[in-house]
């Protein structure tokens, strides 16, 4: 007598939330907000910029709620990304991913038009294939064209970016209107344009981590104050503003991150029917600080006074750029809540820390110093550890330096690293993609670390699926 053969279950793919460029900075802090709501997560990072040194953190910070997948993949290689995408059922997509320094922008245009909106471009694609079509946008202030006026920029202002970097951001969003366009009532893409991103989470476990010479005003300055570097340049003091300083909106990282829930929360909780296409969103203080503003309050977490010189003003540098988030605040119900010594006192408690930033692959484990009521765990530094570091999108400040730093040759899919919340280490497995075996060193840890190949995945992207109306997820 013969059994009768049960007929096959089809596949369940996960449902999970797509974060790029995961790893970085404002990534990073969105992550940990992220998972302190229960949700998985999948993070897809080529690790130019950052460090998945933060996402062992990001999962302490968060007590272990959630889930996240971590995927070494470029935004470039398609063929890396689809296999991803065929393993999850993805209800919305937040996209950090890309290159973010305007000087650097100059010298390799070409480079930053290619990874940043060729990348997107892939990544469209990708989502529109596999029916996702809720997606938040990391843009960004330079959009803006500069103005005859200091008053705060609301999101009607005229557009045109004046460098590379601002451009790729600006085009960016022309691509998302024209694609949300062109299907009517499908996509709920939102843009946040956000300015000046400084500080670091409160228990200085994760922060800003910047290759070579920092870009920005505020990780220059915290370099100064560590010992670094001799002396903080002031581009300029003889601007039309209180202390002949330039101006700007400086808003603590962790509203930022914020902000970026809030957006999400705006899609998941649309009525039946509701779609709202493709719409834009200010995130800023508001307020405007100039750059010795930002010294001084330096000063004061330091608890002594930084070396600074005024030298000539950059060519191209504003007055004063502020923003006005009035619709975020209206239509998110998101305002900035986190003052200028509050950004200062967790960036300097990040720096002493992390005096070098994350550990390197070839250094020895570190144990920073973090607030013990988070630390349900062993220290961080005992978890695996990647000197690598995920490109992450933000507006740019007026840089201490005029030297950017070289970029990265960014890399191709290499393994994937899975920490939930039923977190046992696991035992490592090494395979081959092409010629290079795979897989990470593994250390002493309470979180599960297990490397895979890509190339144990199915190499054909799913086909174009038939559109369908946006979930709510």
């Amino acid at each position: 007598m013969h059994s009768r053969r049960q007929p096959q279950q089809p596949h369940t793919r996960p449902e999970a939330i797509l974060v790029t460029g995961g790893a970085g900075f404002i990534g990073s802090h969105t992550v940990v907000q992220l998972l302190q709501q229960g949700l998985h997560l999948v993070i897809m990072d080529n690790l130019c910029n950052s460090s998945k040194e933060s996402l062992y953190r990001a999962q302490a910070l968060a007590n272990h709620r959630g889930s996240l997948d971590f995927y070494q993949v470029d935004l470039l290689d398609v063929s890396g990304m689809s296999r991803v995408f065929d393993l999850y059922q993805f209800s919305a997509c937040i996209h950090f991913a890309g290159l973010k320094a305007v000087g650097e922008s100059s010298r390799i245009p070409l480079g930053y038009y290619n990874v940043n909106v060729t990348g997107t471009l892939n990544l469209i694609q990708l989502l529109q294939q596999h029916n996702c079509r809720n997606l938040i946008f990391s843009s960004s202030a330079t959009v803006y064209a500069p103005q005859d006026t200091d008053e705060p920029i609301n999101e009607d202002a005229t557009l045109g970016a004046v460098n590379p970097y601002g451009r790729t951001k600006q085009y960016i969003e022309e691509i998302l209107r024209d694609v949300a366009a062109s299907e009517p009532g499908m996509w709920n893409t939102i843009l946040l344009r956000y300015f000046n991103p400084v500080g670091a989470h409160e228990s200085g476990m994760i922060g800003e981590d910047p290759n070579g010479v920092p870009n920005n005003l505020m990780p220059y300055v915290a370099q100064v104050a560590i010992g670094l570097r001799p002396v903080i340049n002031v581009f300029g003091a003889d601007y039309t503003t209180p202390d002949g300083t330039g101006v700007r909106d400086y808003i603590h990282v962790v509203d930022l991150a914020s902000g970026h829930v809030a957006a999400l929360n705006k899609i998941k909780d649309l009525p039946p029917g509701k779609v709202l296409g493709c719409v834009n969103y200010n995130l800023g203080s508001g307020i405007g600080f100039s750059v010795l503003d930002m010294i001084k309050t330096m000063s004061n977490a330091v608890g002594r006074p930084l070396p600074y010189q005024v030298v000539a003003r950059r060519p191209g540098d504003l007055a004063s750029v502020i923003a006005d988030p009035t619709l975020a605040e209206q239509e998110l119900g998101w305002r900035a809540k986190k003052g200028l010594q509050d950004m200062c006192n967790d960036l300097w408690r990040w720096q002493t820390q992390n005096p070098n930033g994350y550990p390197k692959a070839d250094s020895p484990p570190t144990t920073p110093t973090a607030a013990t009521s988070l630390m349900s765990l062993q220290s961080p530094s005992q978890l695996s550890i990647s000197s690598s570091t995920a490109a992450t999108m933000g507006s740019e400040d007026l840089s201490p330096s005029g030297s950017p730093t070289t970029p990265t040759t960014p890399l191709h899919p290499r393994h994937i690293l899975s920490l939930n919340s039923n977190s046992t280490l696991t035992n490592s497995h090494h395979n081959k993609l092409g010629s290079s075996s795979i897989g990470d060193k593994l250390l002493a840890s309470p979180l599960s670390l297990s490397p895979h190949s890509l190339a144990s995945l199915s190499p054909e992207s799913s086909p174009a699926a038939t559109p369908s109306k946006p979930s709510p997820f």
